[in-house]
């Protein structure tokens, strides 16, 4: 089992910033990817973003320039930096713990509670 703890969100306005943060615990020795995911209301949920064991990265093309994913092995955490922020990114950001594949990834079926992300004036 794995257990991942988001924090970080919160309200903003737009073109600002937010960083979101996973703490991972449990057998992490299985994973070898960890990503975020958001769901907006109505909206499917969506891969924003997936980083690599080694650091390989990954982006939605809808936040490539804007976010920024990174991780701290020793520490077990991954972060989503999150600049000029739109409404449309409004959602419930997930973290996730999973693996990749022939450079795909693929969710393991761990998911944090969840965050919320509001961009409004």
């Amino acid at each position: 089992q794995v257990q991942l703890v988001e924090s970080g969100g919160g309200l903003v306005q737009p073109g600002g910033s937010l960083r979101l943060s996973c703490a991972a615990s449990g057998s992490i020795f299985s994973i070898n990817a960890m990503g975020w995911y958001r769901q907006a209301p109505g909206k499917q949920r969506e891969l924003v973003a997936s980083i690599t064991s080694g650091g390989r990265t990954n982006y939605a093309d809808s936040v490539k320039g804007r976010f920024t994913i990174s991780r701290d092995n020793a520490k077990n955490t991954v972060n989503l930096d999150m600049n000029s922020l739109k409404p449309e990114d409004t959602a419930v950001y997930y973290c996730n713990a999973g693996l990749v594949q022939m450079g795909a990834y693929y969710d393991m079926g761990y998911w944090g509670k969840g965050t919320l992300v509001t961009v409004s004036s």
